[in-house]
C-alpha cells in the first residue's frame, strides 16, 4: 500500500483507494454458499473423521548453551529427533458442539472427550491410565470451539458479531480478513479466498510453549465435496515464534503440524454415551 501511494503521488494521480466490494456480512454469506449452503449444514446434526495427524517430529533448531567453566566456547546441544511419526485418529461430532477424538499411538487409545460443559482426557502413552479432567486452560479453548459447522454458519444466532479488517494475501491467494468477536468478548481472525470464499486460514488458540504464548494461525487445504458440503482434507498448524522466551532465550521456529483427512461421514449414528466421561479403557464410565 506504501508502495501504491508513492508510486500514484510520484505519477500525479488524483485517485481513491480501492474498495472492497463486499461488506462482512455478504462475505459470510457467501462463504455459507460456498461450503454447502445454510440450510444444508443446519441439517447437519453428526460428523466424523478419520485420517492421520502427523506427531513426534521436532525439527525445532536447538539452543547454543554456554560450555562448564569457560566464557566464550559455546555448546550446542544434540539435535532433536526429527521423524514424525503418522497417527490414525478419528474425531466424532454431535451438536451441540460435543466431540470425541480418539488418538491410536503404540497399540494404545488415547481420548479427548467433551460433552459441551466437561471434558475428560486419557493418555496411556504417558503412562497415565485413569481418566483426567480437563485442566482449566483445556475447558477455555474446549468452551471457545466453534460448533461442526464452523463459526461463521449461523453466526448472528452465536452471538457473535463479524467486521471486515481489510484485505491481506494468504499463501499467494487475495482474501479477506474477518474479526470475529463471540458473545464473551474472546476474537478471533478468518481470512475468506477472494475467489473461493472458503476459509483460507484461522487464527487459532494460543499455545503455550517456553513459558509464553505463542500465536496460532491453521490453515484449510485440499476442500472436498461430501454430502453437498465443502470439507478441507488437510489442516496444517502454525506455531509462530515470539521474540524470545520466558527465560529470557531467543525462540526457536517450531515445526507444522499436519492433519490429513482420509474419510468424513455425514450425519452418522452417534449415540450420546460416546460423549460422556470415559472409564479408563475407553468406554462411557456410567453416572
Amino acid at each position: 500500500m506504501s508502495l501504491s501511494l508513492a508510486v500514484s503521488q510520484a505519477a500525479g494521480a488524483d485517485k481513491t483507494a480501492p474498495q472492497v466490494p463486499f461488506s462482512a456480512a455478504q462475505i459470510v454469506d457467501k462463504n455459507v454458499t460456498a461450503r454447502g449452503g445454510l440450510q444444508t449444514w443446519r441439517s447437519v446434526q453428526t460428523m466424523s473423521l478419520e485420517g492421520k495427524l502427523g506427531a513426534g517430529g521436532n525439527q525445532r533448531a536447538a539452543l547454543p548453551v554456554p560450555a562448564p567453566n569457560t566464557k566464550s566456547a559455546r555448546l550446542i546441544t544434540p539435535r532433536r529427533p526429527a521423524e514424525e511419526v503418522q497417527l490414525p485418529f478419528r474425531m466424532e461430532l454431535k451438536r451441540p458442539r460435543k466431540m470425541r477424538f480418539e488418538l491410536q499411538f503404540n497399540g494404545q487409545t488415547a481420548l479427548q472427550i467433551y460433552d459441551g460443559s466437561n471434558g475428560w482426557k486419557l493418555r496411556p502413552y504417558l503412562n497415565r491410565r485413569e481418566v483426567e479432567p480437563y485442566t482449566s486452560d483445556e475447558m477455555k479453548i474446549a468452551s471457545m470451539q466453534a460448533d461442526l459447522d464452523g463459526p461463521l454458519v449461523d453466526y448472528a444466532a452465536k452471538g457473535t458479531k463479524v467486521e471486515l479488517d481489510g484485505t491481506e494475501k494468504v499463501e499467494g491467494h487475495d482474501t479477506y480478513k474477518l474479526k470475529l468477536t463471540m458473545k464473551d468478548g474472546q476474537a478471533i481472525h478468518v481470512w475468506i479466498d477472494a475467489k473461493t470464499f472458503l476459509e483460507a486460514k484461522i487464527e487459532g488458540q494460543p499455545r503455550r510453549l517456553d513459558g509464553v504464548y505463542h500465536p496460532v494461525e491453521v490453515y484449510f487445504r485440499d476442500y472436498r465435496t461430501v454430502a453437498g458440503l465443502q470439507i478441507p482434507y488437510v489442516l496444517e498448524t502454525h506455531v509462530l515464534p515470539v521474540g524470545k522466551t520466558a527465560t529470557g532465550l531467543r525462540d526457536t521456529p517450531v515445526p507444522e503440524e499436519k492433519i490429513m483427512v482420509d474419510k468424513v461421514v455425514v450425519n452418522p449414528q452417534l449415540a450420546d454415551t460416546l460423549f460422556a466421561k470415559p472409564d479408563a479403557n475407553g468406554g462411557a464410565a456410567g453416572k
